[in-house]
This record gives C-alpha cells, structure tokens and sequence, in this order.
C-alpha cells in the first residue's frame, strides 16, 4: 500500500484509509456487527491500509467504541486513527471535554488526527443540535482551534485537520492555526465540485486532502442496476429529485438524467478495461492532484478485499482523461457547491 504525505506536513496515511461510519451500526448503514468489524480492520491492516477514520457523531459515538474495540491487539505505533468533533461542541470548556471522550469510546491515550467535522456557523451547527442558544451563540472559530492547538501542546492529540471546509473557511482557519495538515472532502467520480476552489486552495496552502464518498455511498460500486434500486438514505444527494422522499432536503430537481449518463459513461470503460466499476472509482479518484488519501467503507472482509486491488495499479492518464470526459456534463450540472445534501443556497460549507 502506497502511503502519502498530507501536503506539506510530515504526516502521512495509507493511499486508502478505512471509513468508519457503518461500524456499531444505526439508522444509516443498518446493523454491523462487530464480529465483521474485526475482522474488516485486522484485515485492512493487514493488507496495508493504515489510516481509520471516525467521528464522535457517527451512531452516537458507537463508531468510535467498535472501531477501538476492532484495534485492539495491533501495536498502536503502526496505525493513525482520525476523528472528528461536531462544530456544536467546539466551545473552549466543551472541546477537550469531547476530545477526551473519543479517547475513552476508542481507548486510546492520544489522537492522531482530530478534525473538526464542518464549519462552524449556526446553519451547519443546525444539523448536529436542536439547542437554539448554541445555534445562535455558536464557538468562535478563535476558540475552538486554540483548544485545539493546547490539546496538541498538551499531547492529546498529535495533529489538527478540518473537513468539508470550502475555501473562505479553511483560509480563516488557517489564519489561526497555520499548521493544519488536512481537509477532509467529498471526492468521485460523481461528486468532483472540489476541483473547481477547494481542492487546487489545498494544494497551494500544503493542505493534504482525505477524500470521502469515493465510492458514492454504493453507487459508484456498481450495488444498484438503476437510480431506482438506490435505498432511500443513500439517495439524498442532489444527484436525485427531491420528490423522491421525504429525507431529502435540498429541495431541487436535481440531476438524474446527468447521474444516469454519467454510469453508462463509466460502465462502458469498466467493459474495456476489464476492471470492477469500483475499482475504476478507486483508481480515478487516488489520481486526483492532492489527494493524500482516499477512504473507503467496508462492513464485510469480501466486498474490502475486491476494493484493495484497486491501489495496486493506476489507471493510464488516457482512462483518467476518458473518465473526466463522461462526468463532466453532472459536474457542469450539480456546480461547484460539494454539500451535496444541500441546496446550493443553503451550503454548509461555506
């Protein structure tokens, strides 16, 4: 497994990390036992991915406490866990508070990536609390990222990151905190919005990027032969119309027929190439400039397994370039706007 440098920092993470969400199960994802999680981190680690991913929002904290149940027994040394506080709790007396129960749910003396999880404002804020005097007193971002910066003085945790930060916002951040290592980003094949500011600001301020949604909740691993067999919770992006359910909330018409035409596109080169379709997601994605690592989920040893060939061998600029070609028109179509649950209008990242 390849390992690469987050930007310009020393820190550096398998090419794939492990997506943690589906662990300890929830509304979400449905059940996971832990058994299965077990067995997809001992086989991760040992195929090489080093890098796992988390956050104390994940069902409830659940993730973290399956997660660090999961890692027990590898040497701590050979691993880099991540996780992410909620912006609602950023405050300068709540932060360490938070950071030293991640700690506990994943038993664990010291973080080696704490992010917090999107900017803090109150319409973000808005998704992780109902309490209306945090949302109209939210923390300051001076606050949040100087508890950050003495957890760090403190050995708690050993390096700071962001996530879904667009660019006024990790320009801000970085204006206080200068050494952030990483932004963590939305990032496939169907959801590119991140090359148009993002991504290239990442590049320039040293920046690594840690891509989610590489494989598109399911979508890009070729899991369904239609937008129609896509599960309710898996289809709230602004890839679908809105009158599909009530669980979406961006209100739009979307941009089905672009999605539609965007996988026959990709399942036409998939039939060239002879690879799976989320092998060739894979791939495109640990191509993109400046992307320091990419994650993927797993609630199963077999289905991972497939996914890992994927590092193995890059794609030809060729494909790569046939690849963009065909996606284009839904990039052109869903803007530069990467909340994809939201509206353009009511961004969170911003």
């Amino acid at each position: 497994m390849d390992r690469r440098r987050c930007g310009i920092s020393d820190l550096t993470l398998s090419a794939l990390g492990l997506g943690c969400w589906s662990f300890g199960g929830g509304t979400y994802w449905g059940d996971c036992h832990q058994t299965d999680a077990d067995a997809v981190v001992r086989r991760a680690f040992e195929l090489g991915i080093t890098y796992f991913d988390a956050a104390e929002a994940y069902n409830e904290g659940r993730s973290e406490e399956s997660l660090g149940r999961a890692l027990r027994g590898i040497p701590r040394d050979r691993v880099i866990v991540g996780t992410k506080v909620s912006p609602s709790n950023c405050y300068a007396d709540a932060l360490p508070t938070h950071c030293e129960a991640s700690l506990r749910r994943l038993g664990l003396d010291y973080l080696d990536l704490y992010m917090i999880h999107w900017p803090i404002h109150p319409h973000s804020i808005r998704h992780f609390t109902s309490d209306e005097s945090i949302i109209r007193n939210p923390p300051t971002v001076h606050e949040a990222f100087a508890a950050l910066m003495e957890l760090r003085r403190q050995g708690k945790i050993r390096y700071i990151g962001v996530s879904n930060f667009a660019e006024a916002r990790l320009e801000e951040a970085l204006a206080i905190c200068p050494d952030i290592v990483v932004n963590q980003l939305p990032y496939s094949l169907l959801t590119r919005a991140i090359e148009f500011g993002a991504l290239p600001l990442c590049s320039t301020r040293g920046v690594g990027v840690i891509g989610y949604m590489t494989l598109l909740q399911g979508l890009l691993a070729d899991l369904y032969p239609t937008l129609d067999d896509v599960p309710a919770y898996q289809a709230r992006t602004r890839h679908f119309n809105h009158r599909r359910s009530a669980l979406i909330r961006h209100g739009g018409e979307g941009a089905e027929a672009e999605t539609a035409a965007a996988l026959v596109g990709i399942r036409h080169i998939v039939k060239e190439t002879g690879l799976t379709m989320a092998e060739i997601a894979l791939k495109w994605a640990l191509a993109g400039p400046g992307i320091s690592c990419c994650l993927i989920g797993a609630r199963k040893v077999s289905k991972f397994e497939e996914n890992l060939r994927a590092a193995a061998q890059p794609l030809s600029p060729e494909i790569v370039a046939s690849l963009d070609t065909v996606t284009r028109p839904l990039l052109d179509k869903l803007g530069d706007s990467f909340d994809y649950y939201e509206s353009v209008r009511n961004n969170r990242t911003r």
